[in-house]
């Protein structure tokens, strides 16, 4: 039996989406070409905000003052299990030193970027936990300067509970400007800042635009789309808790698609009937975002068996993929194509956002076949190198002028010959490739 779709979404990601392009392309230039002043025109446009670009340490303080306890123990709780993640990944990475053949030695070295920037959406949501996932990765990588910048909002500025989080895992400045002004002003080094090596975080269509645009110039973490979580159960899963966390993250956005792929039909179906009435509980944006989201965005897709599911998610890729089946190692086994992995019903995709340690900043749109999400690794530079003896130059010489006659590039050739010539005078050696 091949899948049936129960529920078929109307539209996709990138259905409606604007040509952003233009409008993006024009403002980068014009802040590049304008520097400072610029960018502050454009923040005084749209951000309706004409307090300080860079928050002093005394606006730091003030604000921290607002940010109730209970709530500082809870950013600092996950500041904590963001940070203990990410340091374990850092120790995955090690410099290495490898005898290629005897005398020659090959080396590789992980160098952190030296200036990072990342971006904290503060607008519709205040986006603390971006804070701590793009904030303390890029600390624990090691970079050297981090920019926190956030959207303020008109006349009260970022939101203190933004500003706490990013204090507290190690920003060095942090900058109230958001939309592309804001990715200009750390790309360009406006303001006094170092220019950014890395752009991380996400944001709306008009920063990844930009972010798409500065790509080869300055790195980014990714491209990113609207945010889709997919759900794989079974009969073993409870109904509720399938339908909860299906609305938890259609709230998002109204074209955040959420699916779920099952093969019991009772199950789909139970989910069906329960997810308009959580929807209809939730307040009025979230609200609005969780319905339209669901009507043209969401799918209920049956299959035969669960080899069918898994193929069904490997296609879809998502960005968020939780498993609410049985035998949760044969799914962890099986499974290849995801941003994030929540394994039974004991954890969440809010989990992940907010909390338990992995980062929240993940490939969207199918990116999820070729890369994974934010991580240490990301602000870190892979780098090569090598040294010889004499001895151990001969062979990769010979070897290296014959591969390079043989290709046409006569010049790389005599590099080799150069050195044969000088280390090894008298002897005679067949550098050239036979037709």
């Amino acid at each position: 039996m091949p899948r049936q779709y129960l529920k078929k979404a109307t539209l996709t990601a990138t259905s409606n989406a604007s040509d952003v392009h233009a409008t993006v392309q024009d403002i980068l230039s014009d802040i590049e070409a304008g520097g400072d002043a610029k960018a502050l025109e454009y923040a005084a446009k749209f951000d309706h905000y004409d307090g300080n670009v860079l928050l002093t340490e005394a606006e730091i303080l003030a604000a921290i003052t607002q940010v109730p306890e209970k709530l500082k123990r809870d950013i600092q709780f996950a500041h904590d299990n963001v940070k203990r993640f990410a340091e374990a990944q850092k120790k995955t990475v090690k410099d290495v030193e490898v005898e290629v053949i005897p005398g020659l030695i090959a080396g590789q070295k992980a160098i952190p970027v030296d200036a990072a920037g990342c971006y904290v959406p503060g607008g519709r949501y205040s986006h603390i936990a971006s804070a701590i996932m793009t904030v303390t990765t890029a600390k624990v990588a090691g970079c050297k300067h981090i920019v926190a910048c956030s959207p303020p909002r008109p006349e009260t500025g970022v939101a203190p509970a933004i500003i706490y989080a990013a204090h507290i895992c190690g920003a060095d400045q942090i900058m109230a400007m958001g939309g592309v002004q804001g990715v200009a002003a750390m790309t360009f080094g406006l303001f006094g800042l170092p220019p950014a090596n890395i752009l991380v975080g996400p944001g709306n269509q008009f920063v990844a635009e930009a972010k798409r645009i500065l790509f080869g110039r300055v790195g980014i973490d990714m491209i990113a789309g609207p945010t889709d979580s997919l759900i794989l159960a079974d009969a073993t899963a409870d109904p509720m808790i399938v339908a909860t966390d299906l609305v938890g993250q259609a709230e998002h956005g109204y074209n955040s698609p959420v699916w779920l792929v099952t093969d019991d039909s009772d199950l789909a179906e139970e989910v069906m009937r329960l997810v308009p009435a959580l929807i209809e509980d939730l307040p009025e944006l979230n609200r609005d975002n969780a319905r339209a989201a669901w009507r043209d965005y969401a799918e209920v897709i049956l299959c035969q068996d669960r080899e069918e599911m898994a193929a069904t998610s490997d296609e879809y890729a998502p960005e968020h993929l939780t498993v609410q089946a049985a035998d949760l190692d044969w799914w962890l086994a099986r499974l290849s194509c995801y941003g994030s992995l929540f394994l039974g019903e004991e954890t969440t995709v809010a989990f992940g956002d907010k909390a338990s340690g992995t980062n929240h900043v993940l490939p969207t749109s199918r990116a999820a076949t070729y890369t994974g999400g934010l991580s240490v690794h990301k602000y870190m530079k892979i780098v090569t190198w090598q040294r010889a003896t004499r001895d151990a130059a001969k062979p990769i010489a010979e070897a290296t002028a014959r591969i390079s006659r043989l290709e046409g590039m006569e010049g790389h050739a005599r590099t080799a010959d150069v050195r044969l010539a000088k280390y090894f005078p008298g002897e005679n050696f067949d550098l050239t490739v036979e037709e």
